[in-house]
């Protein structure tokens, strides 16, 4: 259980947050059906934010001694996903690798991490009024019980990581994990997604790496936990900090992966111009990848009318919500809309010419899929959380809580930002005064 930690300063709030919860859905409601027979629209019902919690106090709660000094910087990064724990308001979250941004030197930008020792945690919270209380927190570690750390794994393939000013370089971390999506087993273990391999991650319930699945070929050395490479190689062009993000459970007990990005196919111009990007079916039993799917995103004006640049288009989260039915994020930093999919057999694309790197023009390169024989998988809108007052940006992960319900969080990012300013000339972090939000919104057709 994590201890009480006294605020290093007042919790800060949000606009939504701030407001009390009868004034928000009082001015959202405006949207539900009226005399006139309008039908309901979709409305925010309630939102909590995360209070201050020193990330020193966090971490080193979990693990004595792995953060000398967080420079500043509260817990935060939660909102990378979200997943119901079984109790009313309480869920399941799943911190990224940690505090990082970028800074230019000499026209080049550098990855930094200025609170290396941070080791990526799950957290259980509760979602009590106007307050997310962080209830338990699991740190995720190697096989010795030694922390896995945010830190990328692989030079020439990962971004080099630097310190908080990016002038001293760090070393590379063979365990460290980028973790994004999470999913409880039914025997009490955990499922998490990973940005670097990319790969899938088996925890136990104590936090301890089972096994790290990853793409065939990656080669990697020198983990302290079983690595497997188990997942299709075209994988392997994933695009640098865009590898797997939204994660599933399907009824079934299959495990539904989202490639965050179109992969980098031929190259990266044709990875950042590209609407198409990839699902993939893992059995757990199996221990393999069993379906591979071609999505379609939307034009990026569509899905944020402000946005311009394709390469912003982002599956963070996919949701169970049948047999074989998910809903999907599609996104940007400022909006994002869910659609309804059904995976198909026919909609297989494992071990044909779309999953090979040789193909050319490549699956990312096509213009139009459905017109060259790709059976893309058939989408539906569900909801344009764009245009729901009180939703904050960012939202990295959604849960289903009933019929009508969904819970969304925020990633705040540490309350970092990128570039010189990040840090006051004392190294301590000058805050972007975003917080950890769990929004929750009523659909009044269902989903």
């Amino acid at each position: 259980m994590f201890p009480h930690a006294v605020s290093r300063r007042r919790v800060r709030r949000s606009v939504a947050a701030g407001v009390p919860l009868a004034v928000v859905a009082a001015l959202v409601v405006t949207g539900t059906a009226s005399a006139e027979g309008h039908p309901a629209q979709p409305r925010v019902t309630g939102t909590a934010t995360l209070g201050d919690i020193p990330l020193g106090t966090f971490s080193n709660a979990l693990l004595p001694g792995t953060v000398a000094d967080d420079r500043g910087v509260d817990l935060g990064g939660i909102g990378s996903d979200i997943y119901p724990a079984g109790r009313k308001g309480e869920f399941w979250t799943v911190t990224d690798r940690g505090p990082n941004g970028q800074i230019k030197v000499d026209g080049t930008k550098r990855r930094t991490f200025p609170v290396p020792g941070f080791d990526p945690a799950i957290v259980r919270i509760r979602v009590s009024g106007d307050t997310v209380k962080v209830l338990d927190s699991i740190p995720i570690t190697t096989s010795g019980g030694k922390p896995v750390t945010g830190l990328p794994n692989q030079a020439g393939r990962d971004e080099a990581p630097y310190s908080y000013d990016a002038q001293t370089p760090l070393t590379y971390n063979p365990n460290g994990v980028d973790t994004e999506g999470i999913v409880r087993a039914a025997d009490g273990s955990f499922w998490l997604v990973d940005e670097y391999g990319p790969s899938l991650i088996h925890v136990s319930a104590r936090g301890e790496v089972l096994t790290r699945y990853v793409p065939k070929g990656l080669n990697p050395t020198g983990a302290d936990y079983p690595v497997v490479e188990a997942l299709p190689s075209i994988l392997l062009h994933r695009k640098t900090n865009r590898g797997f993000e939204g994660l599933a459970l399907l009824p079934g007990g299959d495990l539904v992966l989202a490639v965050q990005s179109p992969l980098s196919l031929p190259d990266g111009d044709a990875g950042d111009a590209s609407l198409t990007t990839r699902l993939l079916r893992f059995s757990p039993k199996k221990r393999a990848v069993t379906a591979e799917y071609a999505y379609r995103f939307d034009p990026v004006n569509v899905v944020d009318p402000s946005e311009d640049d394709t390469s912003e288009l982002k599956i963070s989260s996919v949701v169970a919500v049948g047999r074989d039915e998910l809903l999907v994020e599609e996104r940007t930093d400022k909006a994002a809309r869910l659609q309804s999919v059904k995976l198909t057999s026919s909609a297989n694309i494992l071990g044909s010419r779309w999953d090979t790197d040789t193909t050319s023009p490549s699956l990312e390169q096509l213009d139009d899929p459905a017109a060259s024989g790709v059976p893309v998988l058939r989408k539906r809108l569900v909801v344009d959380l764009g245009t729901v007052a009180g939703v904050p940006g960012k939202v990295e992960g959604v849960a289903r809580v009933d019929d009508r319900t969904l819970a969304l969080i925020n990633d705040n990012d540490f309350g970092m930002t990128d570039g010189t300013g990040a840090f006051d000339a004392q190294g301590r972090l000058v805050d972007s005064g975003i917080e950890t939000t769990v929004t929750y919104v009523r659909l009044p057709r269902g989903i």
